[in-house]
């Protein structure tokens, strides 16, 4: 199990990074993940049956807020190398993967809690207009530390089993689990807190609480909501560019 503890701590750690972020976004799926367990451990049918049973769990997974309600990638790369060498069934391997995918969460908000003195540091840097020392705060730091935090987890899981993942959950400290669940609850509002600071001008806050109240109201999904805010937005495009045309116009007659 050396070889594939080493590759899914690896993995784990360049996932989580989000470079390419739509790319990493789909790597990081259990079914892909799947794939290249299967081709290091020798059963590639095996696996995808088993990623695609753990995949269901997280189909609709929406990180509102940037708030990660569960955490898909650790999910699978310790439910389906721990499945396979033990020859679980997919039944099996998910009871596995919904309690590692909290344990994700966990990490997961003890990394931005640790990485805000990073965002400090990037704070002094700008003052001082250090662009060198921005890029250090923001990318080299924060990723070193995500190796430290994320690689050890499924390398240590996938080398000593299950009965050691179920161990270590047991053994945290309900006080721990449940301050991190109220502090993961806050951090959607923050979410949205910073969405409005960004696109809070005066001219698009009226869409934002249509859009808002439409969804809430209509009960529409994601995916529809997507289609009818791209759609308003080429509209608002349409009408903006046409306006625009029209004052360079009435300018050039004036001039005239």
């Amino acid at each position: 199990m050396l070889g594939v503890s080493i590759f899914t701590g690896i993995y784990y750690w360049i996932m989580k990074t989000d470079v390419g972020y739509a790319f990493t976004h789909a790597l990081r799926q259990p079914l892909v993940a799947a794939l290249w367990i299967g081709l290091i451990m020798g059963d590639v049918k095996q696996a995808i049956i088993i990623g695609a049973a753990v995949q269901i769990l997280y189909i609709g997974l929406v990180a509102a807020g940037s708030n990660l309600p569960a955490d898909d990638c650790l999910a699978g790369l310790i439910a389906i190398p721990i499945a396979l060498s033990a020859g679980m069934t997919s039944a099996q391997a998910i009871t596995l993967a919904v309690p590692v995918g909290v344990l994700g969460v966990f990490l997961d908000q003890i990394r931005k809690t640790v990485n805000v003195v990073f965002v400090h540091m990037g704070d002094k840097y700008a003052e001082d207009g250090n662009a060198k020392g921005i890029v250090i705060c923001n990318v080299v730091l924060p990723t070193i530390l995500s190796f430290f935090m994320r690689f050890p987890v499924p390398f240590l899981a996938n080398m000593y089993g299950a009965d050691a993942v179920q161990n270590f959950m047991n053994s945290v400290p309900t006080w721990l689990t449940e301050g991190f669940s109220v502090a993961g609850g806050l951090l959607p509002a923050l979410g949205f807190a910073l969405t409005l600071f960004v696109i809070g001008k005066k001219q698009l806050m009226p869409l934002f609480f249509v859009g808002y109240f439409l969804v809430i109201v209509s009960k529409i999904t994601v995916f529809e909501a997507a289609i009818f805010g791209v759609c308003v937005i080429l509209l608002v495009m349409t009408f903006s560019n046409k306006k625009s045309r029209g004052g360079v116009r009435l300018w050039q007659k004036k001039r005239n």
